[in-house]
């Protein structure tokens, strides 16, 4: 049983990827609700709401892409 090597290198690629977004996405997400308390009642509210959005979405982007890394990495491992 051997491991497909070139999918290995594929999914190790993606799992530095996935960590770097396990680091970024809950900090923007920190930051954007300082933003939010921040600039309570001022014309720039509208930029912490838009900061706030784009950490949420890329939340749900980190996990979906952390579900395809290991599947790739399943996949490389066991040779399916």
């Amino acid at each position: 049983m051997s491991m497909n090597v070139n999918l290995l290198g594929k999914g190790l690629k993606y799992l530095g990827v996935v960590i770097f977004l396990f680091i970024a996405a809950p900090i923007s997400l920190t930051m954007a609700f300082k933003a939010l308390k921040k600039f309570e009642d001022t014309p720039n509210e509208y930029l912490s709401y838009l900061l706030l959005a784009g950490a949420g979405i890329l939340m749900v982007f980190t996990i979906f892409f952390a579900f395809k890394t290991f599947k790739i990495l399943l996949n490389a491992i066991f040779n399916t």
